[in-house]
């Protein structure tokens, strides 16, 4: 319906129906070797005040498998930065599908073996422009390209299938038709394109990343002319900017329900060491959110993607209402500039 104005859908929103969700992401930890100027985690090289040990995330993931959850999604930070992140991978791929998020910058032949061998599903790995100057001065690590290639490389020789993920901002859009080529190149069967969201380092570094949404939609439409056959592409732009609150949970490093990664400066459902992850998905707001009643949203979008209004994160963190639309829409966006934070 692009080009159609915004209009209300009686069908849309309602009581949620997911006794579940269908996705949980484990936020394992905020450390990571890199200094990624996108970073919406904050993340540093040491580990963080209070993240929670293995054996609190082992007791987790058993606690999930037993409600039925089947698909695990592992980020951090970057997971592999813990030393006992590969026992707990292997403890959620016993049960579960397990997908792991890294930067790949400390993977090799044998760590890619070894994530193989405990069932590794697959791995997303971050790439934020098809060369060492693009990645490199976004990652804020020289050479940091370069590991990440061989990372891929040895995930691909382990038959690990691989996502490459790009985060979208000012310094890569000029470079992002070529990503398609390169995703291919290494091996991967999806290239996903990310927003830029105003969270962590991302949000101090705001003003120097963040495009308009008309040069996004140009850097996305460039990517899309030049896609390679045989490659997906995920991106989370018009038509497909989902209110994904209704299936998604996330738990952050500290053991806090959090709903969403992209939420985790503005929820807090409650703390798992003192509830249970089932009270947490009863919280009044997460409730709420699942509920997907936003009064101005894309009838069509909502009838496809069973929700509407698209992403609460960006939603409220442009207007600080949860029932706003989602300014990174085209259709819904309401003269929101996304290059300037509300103050």
């Amino acid at each position: 319906m692009s080009g159609e104005p915004p209009q209300r859908d009686p069908s849309a929103g309602g009581r949620p129906w997911l006794a579940r969700p269908l996705k949980f992401t484990l936020c394992l930890t905020a450390r990571c070797p890199l200094d990624c100027r996108p970073c919406y985690a904050d993340c540093a090289e040491r580990q963080g005040r209070g993240e929670l040990d293995a054996a609190t995330w082992l007791r987790l993931l058993d606690e999930l498998a037993e409600a039925g959850v089947i698909n695990v999604f592992v980020e951090g930070g970057e997971p592999l930065a813990r030393p006992d992140a590969e026992l707990i991978l292997a403890h959620a791929a016993r049960r579960m599908f397990t997908a792991l998020r890294t930067h790949a910058v400390s993977i090799d032949r044998a760590a890619a073996r070894r994530l193989a061998r405990l069932g590794l599903g697959r791995a997303y790995v971050d790439l934020f422009g098809p060369d060492a100057a693009t990645h490199d001065a976004l990652a804020g690590v020289p050479g940091a390209f370069d590991r990440a290639l061989a990372g891929i490389a040895a995930l691909r020789a382990a038959h690990i299938p691989v996502s490459i993920l790009t985060i979208l901002c000012a310094p890569n859009a000029p470079a992002l038709a070529r990503m398609g080529d390169l995703a291919l190149a290494l091996g991967a069967d999806e290239l996903g394109v990310l927003r830029l969201y105003p969270l962590g380092r991302a949000k101090r570094e705001w003003a120097s990343l963040a495009l308009s949404l008309t040069d996004q939609r140009a850097a996305l439409d460039s990517l899309i002319a030049a896609m390679p056959a045989g490659l997906r592409l995920m991106h989370s732009w018009h038509p497909n900017d989902a209110n994904c609150c209704w299936q998604n949970a996330a738990i952050d490093p500290g053991g806090h329900a959090i709903g969403c990664p992209y939420l985790r400066e503005f929820v807090d459902y409650g703390d798992l060491a003192r509830v249970t992850w089932e009270e947490s998905w009863a919280h009044p707001l997460y409730v709420r959110l699942r509920e997907g009643n936003v009064p101005v949203h894309c009838a069509d979008c909502a009838a496809r993607e069973l929700t509407a209004g698209g992403c609460r994160a960006t939603a409220f963190a442009f207007h600080r209402r949860w029932d706003a639309p989602d300014p990174y829409c085209e259709v819904m966006n309401q003269g929101v500039d996304l290059r300037v934070l509300p103050g």
